[in-house]
């Protein structure tokens, strides 16, 4: 393992050993990573897995991922959409994929009073963020 490689595993392992949310998305928003994971057959891309909780009300910036994300609801309802598409509200159960190229619009709790959750599956560049602002 390289020296970088293994800070960044040490630094993800400790953040999820102590159970505070790794990054904040955007207001309401907490995000905590999953796992991170090379993928030896694809050079230069990774499997990145998070867990997304929103807050009731909490929502996302506008941005992008650079991914191919794959989202699956754990609890409550959200709002998704990404740019030229339509928006969607998933419940518990239900998925939602957006693209490397798709500028992700929409992505809000759908409840004023619940929160809600949702597990993410970034297949993306090797070291790159797992969220980028648009403005």
């Amino acid at each position: 393992m390289k020296p970088v490689t293994a800070f960044a595993a040490t630094l993800l392992l400790s953040s999820m050993m102590m159970g505070q949310p790794a990054t904040a998305a955007g207001e309401g928003v907490s995000v905590k990573p999953l796992l991170t994971q090379p993928l030896p057959e694809y050079p230069g891309k990774e499997v990145e897995m998070i867990v997304v909780d929103y807050a009731p009300g909490g929502a996302d910036p506008v941005h992008r991922h650079d991914a191919h994300g794959f989202v699956y609801v754990l609890e409550g309802s959200i709002v998704m959409g990404v740019k030229g598409g339509k928006e969607v509200t998933l419940k518990a159960g239900d998925t939602f994929h957006e693209g490397p190229n798709d500028i992700h619009t929409v992505g809000r709790n759908a409840s004023k009073t619940q929160p809600a959750k949702f597990v993410v599956f970034l297949i993306k560049k090797q070291g790159a963020p797992i969220l980028t602002p648009v403005k």
